[in-house]
């Protein structure tokens, strides 16, 4: 651990740090039991993997699965492959290590939350294409971005950008689907 500390950037603000012992402040039997479970669905995405291949299936739903990858790809390659490895943000849990983490310590970097990222990312598209699954999906999203911060395994701008860098994903995403489907429709009639 200390290898991954000594090529970090430790930087925070001490409101990032008091929040994240606020959130300390109210773990409880229930909370500590449910938290873990919710962060756990994203844990590599897998839960937006499944949902997006699950409307990739659905004829009805297609678009909103086409909608969903793009933002999911789009959102994977600018938090894990550029943002993580240029910025290397220490982790909370590595600087304090005698906080009893619930889950796993990561041993990625923190800056952005690839959870939060790829849940807004997801969400953001299926919300843009149909309010009645997008509603839930974007509560899932949420819950899991502040399940981040109970588990103490990023600092709030982590959550923050992550989440902001997946609704960008997801809003650029609508644009690019839609660019795609209207050449494919127009090849179509002219063909």
């Amino acid at each position: 651990m200390e290898a991954i500390i000594e090529n970090s950037n430790i930087f925070y603000s001490q409101w990032e740090l008091d929040l994240l012992h606020w959130f300390q402040s109210i773990h409880n039997t229930v909370l500590d039991w449910i938290v873990p479970k919710i962060t756990m669905l994203a844990n590599g995405g897998w839960f937006w993997i499944v949902a997006t291949l699950l409307l990739l299936l659905l004829p009805h739903y297609r678009k909103i699965g086409v909608h969903a990858a793009v933002s999911l790809i789009m959102a994977a390659i600018i938090c894990n492959v550029i943002l993580k490895p240029w910025i290397m943000r220490c982790r909370p849990c590595w600087l304090e290590p005698e906080v009893q983490l619930l889950v796993k310590i990561p041993h990625d970097y923190s800056f952005p939350s690839g959870h939060s990222n790829a849940s807004f990312a997801v969400a953001t598209a299926i919300l843009m294409r149909n309010k009645k699954l997008g509603i839930p999906a974007i509560v899932l999203a949420a819950l899991i971005a502040i399940s981040r911060l109970y588990i103490f395994v990023h600092w709030p701008t982590d959550v923050i950008v992550g989440s902001l860098v997946g609704i960008c994903c997801g809003i650029i995403s609508y644009f690019i689907v839609n660019n795609v489907y209207k050449r494919h429709e127009k090849n179509s009639m002219c063909g």
